[in-house]
Protein backbone atom coordinates (compact mmCIF):
# COMPACT_ATOMS: atom_id res chain seq x y z
CA UNK A 1 0.00 0.00 0.00
CA UNK A 2 1.40 3.17 -0.81
CA UNK A 3 0.63 6.49 0.52
CA UNK A 4 2.00 10.20 1.21
CA UNK A 5 3.46 11.95 3.85
CA UNK A 6 3.45 15.93 3.88
CA UNK A 7 5.58 17.66 6.19
CA UNK A 8 5.19 21.62 6.38
CA UNK A 9 8.07 22.76 8.16
CA UNK A 10 9.09 26.17 9.28
CA UNK A 11 12.09 26.22 6.91
CA UNK A 12 11.19 23.12 4.30
CA UNK A 13 8.61 21.61 3.27
CA UNK A 14 9.19 17.50 2.72
CA UNK A 15 7.14 14.83 1.29
CA UNK A 16 7.57 10.71 0.94
CA UNK A 17 5.95 8.22 -0.80
CA UNK A 18 5.68 5.59 1.92
CA UNK A 19 5.09 1.42 1.09
CA UNK A 20 3.41 0.70 4.24
CA UNK A 21 3.25 -3.06 4.06
CA UNK A 22 7.32 -3.18 3.34
CA UNK A 23 8.16 -0.18 5.38
CA UNK A 24 10.34 0.77 2.72
CA UNK A 25 10.28 5.02 1.51
CA UNK A 26 10.10 4.81 -2.29
CA UNK A 27 10.97 8.60 -2.78
CA UNK A 28 11.56 11.94 -0.78
CA UNK A 29 10.71 15.88 -1.98
CA UNK A 30 12.53 18.65 0.06
CA UNK A 31 12.04 22.34 -1.12
CA UNK A 32 12.58 25.27 1.14
CA UNK A 33 9.72 27.00 2.70
CA UNK A 34 11.27 30.69 1.80
CA UNK A 35 7.58 32.30 2.64
CA UNK A 36 8.63 34.71 5.13
CA UNK A 37 6.62 38.23 4.62
CA UNK A 38 8.39 40.99 5.46
CA UNK A 39 8.13 43.19 8.44
CA UNK A 40 8.13 46.47 10.06
CA UNK A 41 8.42 44.55 13.09
CA UNK A 42 10.85 42.40 14.76
CA UNK A 43 8.66 40.66 16.95
CA UNK A 44 6.37 39.59 14.21
CA UNK A 45 7.20 36.17 12.10
CA UNK A 46 4.34 35.77 9.25
CA UNK A 47 4.61 33.11 6.16
CA UNK A 48 2.32 33.70 3.33
CA UNK A 49 -0.35 31.19 3.31
CA UNK A 50 -0.70 30.70 -0.73
CA UNK A 51 3.31 30.31 -0.91
CA UNK A 52 3.29 27.32 1.22
CA UNK A 53 0.42 25.70 -0.44
CA UNK A 54 1.27 26.40 -4.05
CA UNK A 55 4.50 24.71 -2.92
CA UNK A 56 3.25 22.12 -0.99
CA UNK A 57 0.86 21.01 -3.69
CA UNK A 58 3.23 20.98 -6.70
CA UNK A 59 5.38 18.53 -4.58
CA UNK A 60 2.24 16.83 -4.08
CA UNK A 61 1.02 16.32 -7.96
CA UNK A 62 4.75 15.70 -8.69
CA UNK A 63 4.73 12.09 -6.50
CA UNK A 64 0.78 11.39 -7.89
CA UNK A 65 2.44 11.50 -11.33
CA UNK A 66 4.77 9.23 -10.75
CA UNK A 67 3.61 7.02 -8.18
CA UNK A 68 -0.37 6.87 -9.42
CA UNK A 69 -1.00 3.93 -7.26
CA UNK A 70 -0.62 5.95 -4.56
CA UNK A 71 -4.46 5.81 -1.79
CA UNK A 72 -3.99 8.31 0.60
CA UNK A 73 -2.44 11.69 1.71
CA UNK A 74 -1.33 12.43 5.10
CA UNK A 75 -0.51 15.80 6.72
CA UNK A 76 1.41 17.11 9.24
CA UNK A 77 4.26 20.24 10.40
CA UNK A 78 4.37 23.20 12.30
CA UNK A 79 1.99 23.76 15.48
CA UNK A 80 0.98 26.60 17.42
CA UNK A 81 0.34 29.17 14.53
CA UNK A 82 -2.99 29.75 12.95
CA UNK A 83 -4.43 31.46 10.00
CA UNK A 84 -7.85 33.15 10.05
CA UNK A 85 -10.33 31.81 7.07
CA UNK A 86 -13.66 33.05 5.75
CA UNK A 87 -16.87 31.00 5.36
CA UNK A 88 -15.69 29.71 1.83
CA UNK A 89 -12.95 28.49 3.42
CA UNK A 90 -10.18 30.55 2.40
CA UNK A 91 -7.74 31.99 3.99
CA UNK A 92 -7.68 35.96 5.18
CA UNK A 93 -4.61 36.53 6.63
CA UNK A 94 -1.01 35.54 6.70
CA UNK A 95 0.17 32.18 8.91
CA UNK A 96 0.76 33.61 12.42
CA UNK A 97 4.03 31.25 13.41
CA UNK A 98 4.95 29.96 16.46
CA UNK A 99 8.17 32.15 16.40
CA UNK A 100 5.43 35.35 16.62
CA UNK A 101 6.64 37.34 19.65
CA UNK A 102 3.19 39.18 19.99
CA UNK A 103 2.28 37.99 23.25
CA UNK A 104 5.20 38.85 24.65
CA UNK A 105 4.58 42.68 23.93
CA UNK A 106 4.16 44.97 27.04
CA UNK A 107 1.56 47.08 25.29
CA UNK A 108 -1.44 46.33 28.31
CA UNK A 109 -0.47 48.83 30.61
CA UNK A 110 3.11 48.05 30.45
CA UNK A 111 2.04 43.94 30.65
CA UNK A 112 2.17 41.64 27.98
CA UNK A 113 -0.57 39.41 27.50
CA UNK A 114 1.42 36.17 28.16
CA UNK A 115 1.16 38.04 32.20
CA UNK A 116 -2.42 38.87 31.31
CA UNK A 117 -3.52 35.31 30.62
CA UNK A 118 -1.31 34.26 33.88
CA UNK A 119 -2.54 36.85 36.09
CA UNK A 120 -6.26 36.34 34.93
CA UNK A 121 -6.29 32.56 34.87
CA UNK A 122 -3.56 31.08 35.74
CA UNK A 123 -2.79 29.51 32.27
CA UNK A 124 0.60 28.62 31.22
CA UNK A 125 0.61 29.47 27.79
CA UNK A 126 3.40 31.27 25.92
CA UNK A 127 3.64 33.75 23.13
CA UNK A 128 3.67 32.01 19.76
CA UNK A 129 0.36 29.42 20.73
CA UNK A 130 -2.24 29.82 18.24
CA UNK A 131 -5.17 31.19 20.91
CA UNK A 132 -2.85 33.79 22.37
CA UNK A 133 -1.88 35.21 18.98
CA UNK A 134 -5.58 35.44 18.45
CA UNK A 135 -6.74 37.23 21.85
CA UNK A 136 -3.97 39.55 21.15
CA UNK A 137 -5.72 39.89 17.85
CA UNK A 138 -9.00 40.48 19.41
CA UNK A 139 -7.78 43.08 22.06
CA UNK A 140 -5.56 44.50 19.14
CA UNK A 141 -8.77 45.01 16.79
CA UNK A 142 -6.51 42.58 14.14
CA UNK A 143 -8.70 39.96 13.18
CA UNK A 144 -9.50 40.29 10.09
CA UNK A 145 -13.29 41.35 8.73
CA UNK A 146 -15.25 37.93 7.75
CA UNK A 147 -13.05 35.39 9.56
CA UNK A 148 -15.22 32.98 10.60
CA UNK A 149 -12.23 30.42 12.20
CA UNK A 150 -9.12 29.31 12.30
CA UNK A 151 -6.95 26.60 12.16
CA UNK A 152 -2.74 26.02 11.59
CA UNK A 153 -1.03 25.23 8.33
CA UNK A 154 -0.90 21.88 7.98
CA UNK A 155 -5.24 21.72 8.19
CA UNK A 156 -5.44 24.54 6.00
CA UNK A 157 -3.73 22.98 3.31
CA UNK A 158 -6.26 19.93 3.75
CA UNK A 159 -8.83 22.12 3.23
CA UNK A 160 -7.76 23.60 0.19
CA UNK A 161 -6.78 19.69 -0.91
CA UNK A 162 -10.59 18.63 -0.45
CA UNK A 163 -12.57 21.45 -0.98
CA UNK A 164 -13.62 21.73 2.88
CA UNK A 165 -15.25 25.10 4.15
CA UNK A 166 -14.70 24.57 7.54
CA UNK A 167 -11.60 23.17 9.54
CA UNK A 168 -11.08 20.00 11.18
CA UNK A 169 -8.47 19.89 13.60
CA UNK A 170 -7.02 16.91 14.83
CA UNK A 171 -6.46 16.93 18.85
CA UNK A 172 -2.49 16.85 18.92
CA UNK A 173 -2.93 20.18 16.78
CA UNK A 174 -5.81 21.23 18.80
CA UNK A 175 -3.71 21.28 21.82
CA UNK A 176 -0.94 22.90 20.54
CA UNK A 177 -3.27 26.41 20.29
CA UNK A 178 -3.30 26.45 23.90
CA UNK A 179 -5.99 26.49 26.42
CA UNK A 180 -6.35 23.04 25.59
CA UNK A 181 -7.99 19.95 28.35
CA UNK A 182 -6.10 16.89 26.58
CA UNK A 183 -7.42 14.60 29.06
CA UNK A 184 -10.87 15.50 27.57
CA UNK A 185 -10.15 16.67 24.08
CA UNK A 186 -11.76 19.74 24.61
CA UNK A 187 -10.85 23.63 24.13
CA UNK A 188 -11.30 24.85 27.18
CA UNK A 189 -14.01 27.00 27.00
CA UNK A 190 -15.09 28.73 30.18
CA UNK A 191 -11.06 30.14 30.48
CA UNK A 192 -11.17 31.40 27.13
CA UNK A 193 -14.68 33.39 27.61
CA UNK A 194 -13.03 34.93 30.65
CA UNK A 195 -10.65 36.38 28.61
CA UNK A 196 -12.92 37.73 26.23
CA UNK A 197 -12.70 35.39 23.45
CA UNK A 198 -16.01 34.54 20.85
CA UNK A 199 -15.86 31.03 20.95
CA UNK A 200 -17.60 30.57 17.76
CA UNK A 201 -14.29 31.08 15.86
CA UNK A 202 -12.91 27.91 17.33
CA UNK A 203 -12.21 24.98 14.65
CA UNK A 204 -13.79 21.59 14.83
CA UNK A 205 -11.81 19.14 16.81
CA UNK A 206 -11.25 15.04 16.73
CA UNK A 207 -9.62 12.26 18.78
CA UNK A 208 -9.30 10.27 15.88
CA UNK A 209 -6.85 9.80 12.41
CA UNK A 210 -9.75 11.44 10.85
CA UNK A 211 -10.77 11.44 7.01
CA UNK A 212 -10.64 15.25 5.53
CA UNK A 213 -12.15 14.16 1.99
CA UNK A 214 -10.54 13.31 -1.16
CA UNK A 215 -7.85 14.93 -3.44
CA UNK A 216 -7.95 13.22 -7.06
CA UNK A 217 -9.35 10.66 -5.73
CA UNK A 218 -6.99 9.93 -2.68
CA UNK A 219 -8.26 10.21 1.10
CA UNK A 220 -6.87 12.81 2.81
CA UNK A 221 -6.83 12.22 6.84
CA UNK A 222 -6.60 15.53 8.77
CA UNK A 223 -3.34 16.74 10.28
CA UNK A 224 -1.33 15.31 12.67
CA UNK A 225 1.09 17.52 15.30
CA UNK A 226 4.69 17.20 14.34
CA UNK A 227 5.89 15.96 17.26
CA UNK A 228 3.16 13.21 17.38
CA UNK A 229 3.96 12.59 13.64
CA UNK A 230 7.48 12.43 14.14
CA UNK A 231 7.02 9.73 16.93
CA UNK A 232 4.87 7.62 14.81
CA UNK A 233 7.53 7.26 11.97
CA UNK A 234 10.21 6.62 14.88
CA UNK A 235 8.57 4.34 16.55
CA UNK A 236 4.66 2.95 15.72
CA UNK A 237 2.07 2.69 18.44
CA UNK A 238 5.15 0.61 20.44
CA UNK A 239 5.17 0.52 24.54
CA UNK A 240 7.69 0.81 26.79
CA UNK A 241 9.35 2.33 23.74
CA UNK A 242 11.50 5.38 24.93
CA UNK A 243 12.13 8.04 21.47
CA UNK A 244 15.30 9.98 21.90
CA UNK A 245 15.49 13.62 19.30
CA UNK A 246 18.45 15.27 19.30
CA UNK A 247 18.17 18.29 17.17
CA UNK A 248 19.51 21.74 18.49
CA UNK A 249 17.37 20.74 21.48
CA UNK A 250 16.41 17.47 22.59
CA UNK A 251 13.17 15.34 23.46
CA UNK A 252 12.06 12.27 25.03
CA UNK A 253 8.35 10.74 24.22
CA UNK A 254 7.22 7.56 24.88
CA UNK A 255 3.46 5.92 23.96
CA UNK A 256 1.30 5.23 27.12
CA UNK A 257 -2.13 5.60 27.94
CA UNK A 258 -2.19 7.28 30.91
CA UNK A 259 -2.49 11.16 30.90
CA UNK A 260 0.69 12.02 33.26
CA UNK A 261 1.97 15.57 33.54
CA UNK A 262 4.01 17.05 36.15
CA UNK A 263 6.64 19.92 35.80
CA UNK A 264 8.77 18.95 32.94
CA UNK A 265 6.64 16.19 31.08
CA UNK A 266 3.65 17.13 28.89
CA UNK A 267 1.18 14.81 28.13
CA UNK A 268 0.52 15.52 24.48
CA UNK A 269 -2.63 13.63 22.93
CA UNK A 270 -2.17 10.71 20.02
CA UNK A 271 -5.40 9.41 19.39
CA UNK A 272 -8.25 8.61 22.04
CA UNK A 273 -7.17 7.26 25.07
CA UNK A 274 -3.40 7.12 24.35
CA UNK A 275 -1.00 9.96 24.76
CA UNK A 276 2.66 11.17 24.14
CA UNK A 277 4.57 12.02 27.48
CA UNK A 278 6.61 14.65 26.42
CA UNK A 279 10.12 15.96 28.36
CA UNK A 280 11.87 18.69 26.43
CA UNK A 281 15.41 19.89 27.17
CA UNK A 282 16.68 23.25 26.11
CA UNK A 283 19.73 22.71 24.86
CA UNK A 284 19.91 19.35 23.34
CA UNK A 285 22.61 19.26 20.87
CA UNK A 286 23.50 22.41 21.14
CA UNK A 287 25.47 21.60 24.14
CA UNK A 288 27.49 19.84 21.67
CA UNK A 289 28.04 22.60 19.77
CA UNK A 290 28.72 24.61 22.61
CA UNK A 291 31.62 22.78 23.03
CA UNK A 292 32.97 22.30 19.40
CA UNK A 293 32.83 26.48 19.84
CA UNK A 294 35.10 26.20 22.74
CA UNK A 295 37.78 24.11 21.19
CA UNK A 296 37.59 26.03 17.92
CA UNK A 297 39.02 28.63 20.21
CA UNK A 298 41.12 27.35 21.67
CA UNK A 299 42.89 25.83 18.33
CA UNK A 300 42.67 29.42 17.43
CA UNK A 301 44.20 31.12 20.48
CA UNK A 302 47.34 28.24 20.14
CA UNK A 303 47.75 29.76 16.80
CA UNK A 304 45.68 27.22 14.40
CA UNK A 305 43.98 27.43 11.52
CA UNK A 306 40.03 28.63 12.67
CA UNK A 307 37.88 25.24 11.39
CA UNK A 308 35.23 23.04 12.52
CA UNK A 309 36.47 20.45 15.35
CA UNK A 310 34.47 17.82 15.28
CA UNK A 311 36.46 15.24 13.98
CA UNK A 312 39.22 15.87 16.71
CA UNK A 313 35.95 15.69 19.25
CA UNK A 314 35.12 12.19 18.10
CA UNK A 315 38.51 11.00 18.37
CA UNK A 316 38.86 12.37 21.75
CA UNK A 317 35.54 10.76 22.88
CA UNK A 318 36.92 7.42 21.72
CA UNK A 319 39.62 7.56 24.33
CA UNK A 320 37.97 9.10 27.19
CA UNK A 321 38.77 7.51 30.54
CA UNK A 322 36.06 4.67 32.06
CA UNK A 323 36.64 5.34 35.88
CA UNK A 324 36.26 8.58 37.60
CA UNK A 325 35.01 10.74 34.84
CA UNK A 326 34.18 14.57 34.97
CA UNK A 327 30.35 15.01 35.78
CA UNK A 328 29.41 18.23 32.88
CA UNK A 329 25.79 19.40 33.51
CA UNK A 330 24.60 20.47 30.08
CA UNK A 331 22.13 23.31 30.97
CA UNK A 332 23.85 26.23 29.61
CA UNK A 333 19.76 27.71 28.75
CA UNK A 334 18.64 26.34 31.65
CA UNK A 335 15.34 24.21 31.73
CA UNK A 336 11.64 24.47 31.27
CA UNK A 337 11.05 24.49 35.40
CA UNK A 338 14.43 26.06 35.84
CA UNK A 339 15.35 28.55 32.99
CA UNK A 340 17.96 30.49 35.80
CA UNK A 341 19.76 27.32 35.68
CA UNK A 342 22.77 26.64 33.80
CA UNK A 343 25.81 24.51 33.32
CA UNK A 344 27.90 23.06 35.89
CA UNK A 345 31.36 20.68 35.93
CA UNK A 346 31.68 19.00 38.92
CA UNK A 347 34.01 15.98 40.25
CA UNK A 348 37.31 17.31 39.00
CA UNK A 349 40.54 15.49 39.25
CA UNK A 350 44.20 15.87 37.81
CA UNK A 351 43.81 12.52 36.09
CA UNK A 352 39.96 13.40 34.43
CA UNK A 353 40.58 17.33 33.58
CA UNK A 354 41.50 16.37 30.13
CA UNK A 355 40.11 17.29 26.78
CA UNK A 356 38.99 13.89 26.47
CA UNK A 357 37.31 13.91 29.71
CA UNK A 358 35.58 17.43 28.69
CA UNK A 359 34.03 15.70 25.29
CA UNK A 360 33.21 12.72 27.25
CA UNK A 361 31.63 14.72 30.29
CA UNK A 362 29.25 16.60 27.69
CA UNK A 363 28.05 13.52 26.08
CA UNK A 364 27.37 12.10 29.33
CA UNK A 365 25.51 15.05 30.70
CA UNK A 366 23.23 15.22 27.34
CA UNK A 367 22.05 11.91 28.37
CA UNK A 368 21.49 12.07 31.48
CA UNK A 369 19.43 15.22 30.92
CA UNK A 370 17.04 13.27 28.56
CA UNK A 371 17.30 10.41 31.21
CA UNK A 372 16.24 12.23 33.83
CA UNK A 373 13.11 13.19 32.02
CA UNK A 374 12.19 9.91 31.38
CA UNK A 375 13.20 8.82 35.17
CA UNK A 376 9.75 11.38 35.62
CA UNK A 377 7.93 9.10 34.02
CA UNK A 378 9.06 6.42 35.14
CA UNK A 379 8.31 7.25 38.61
CA UNK A 380 4.74 8.60 37.49
CA UNK A 381 3.74 5.60 35.70
CA UNK A 382 5.87 2.61 36.27
CA UNK A 383 6.67 2.73 32.36
CA UNK A 384 10.30 1.01 31.64
CA UNK A 385 12.83 2.00 28.94
CA UNK A 386 12.89 -1.66 27.38
CA UNK A 387 13.87 -0.04 24.02
CA UNK A 388 15.33 3.12 23.50
CA UNK A 389 15.10 4.24 19.61
CA UNK A 390 17.00 7.65 18.61
CA UNK A 391 16.17 10.11 15.83
CA UNK A 392 17.65 13.35 14.68
CA UNK A 393 21.21 14.71 13.03
CA UNK A 394 21.92 15.45 16.42
CA UNK A 395 22.47 11.65 17.22
CA UNK A 396 22.03 9.91 14.12
CA UNK A 397 25.41 11.65 12.87
CA UNK A 398 27.36 11.34 16.43
CA UNK A 399 28.57 7.31 17.51
CA UNK A 400 29.87 8.97 20.99
CA UNK A 401 26.44 10.11 21.66
CA UNK A 402 24.86 7.04 21.03
CA UNK A 403 27.06 5.28 23.07
CA UNK A 404 26.29 7.54 25.57
CA UNK A 405 22.33 6.75 25.87
CA UNK A 406 23.26 3.09 26.07
CA UNK A 407 25.25 3.32 29.06
CA UNK A 408 22.69 5.79 30.85
CA UNK A 409 19.94 4.00 29.88
CA UNK A 410 21.25 0.40 30.03
CA UNK A 411 19.83 -0.82 26.42
CA UNK A 412 20.79 -0.80 22.92
CA UNK A 413 19.93 1.86 21.13
CA UNK A 414 18.08 1.96 17.53
CA UNK A 415 18.20 4.83 14.82
CA UNK A 416 14.64 5.47 13.48
CA UNK A 417 13.76 3.50 10.71
CA UNK A 418 13.25 6.43 9.03
CA UNK A 419 14.80 9.56 8.20
CA UNK A 420 12.05 11.81 7.62
CA UNK A 421 10.22 10.68 10.54
CA UNK A 422 7.27 13.55 10.67
CA UNK A 423 6.25 13.17 6.96
CA UNK A 424 6.79 9.15 7.17
CA UNK A 425 4.21 9.37 10.70
CA UNK A 426 1.58 11.62 8.77
CA UNK A 427 1.91 8.63 5.65
CA UNK A 428 1.58 5.98 8.33
CA UNK A 429 -1.87 8.17 9.75
CA UNK A 430 -3.17 8.54 6.73
CA UNK A 431 -2.91 4.77 5.72
CA UNK A 432 -4.09 3.52 9.32
CA UNK A 433 -7.36 6.32 8.48
CA UNK A 434 -8.04 4.77 5.32
CA UNK A 435 -7.61 1.18 6.05
CA UNK A 436 -10.47 1.62 8.62
CA UNK A 437 -12.41 3.99 6.27
CA UNK A 438 -12.49 1.00 3.66
CA UNK A 439 -12.88 -1.67 6.03
CA UNK A 440 -16.65 0.42 7.56
CA UNK A 441 -17.34 0.96 4.41
CA UNK A 442 -16.79 -2.78 2.93
CA UNK A 443 -19.01 -3.51 6.01
CA UNK A 444 -21.98 -1.31 5.72
CA UNK A 445 -21.87 -2.70 1.78
CA UNK A 446 -22.14 -6.44 2.98
CA UNK A 447 -25.71 -7.59 2.10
Amino acid sequence: MKTIGIDIGTTTISAVVLETEEERVLAVRTIPNDSFMKSDYEWERVQDPAVIIDKARAALDELLEQYPDVISIGLTGQMHGIVYVDEAGRHLSPLYTWQDQRGNLPVFDGVSLVSCIKASCGAAVSAGYGLVTHLYQCRRGGVPAGAVSLCTIPDYLGMILTGRKTPLLHSSMAASLGFFDGRRGVFCGKQLEKLGMELSILPQVTEEFALLGYYKGRAVTAALGDNQASFLGAVGLLENTVLLNVGTGGQISVLSEQYFEKPGIEARPLTKGKYILVGSSLCGGRAYAILEKFFRACVVAAGGKDGPQYEMMARLAAGAPSEDPMEVRTTFHGTRTQPKLRGAIRNLSEDNFTPEGLVQGVLTGMAKELYDLFYLIHEGTGMEAGRIVASGNGVRKNAALQRAFEEMFGAKLELARYEEEAACGAAICSSSAFSEEAAAKSKSDSP
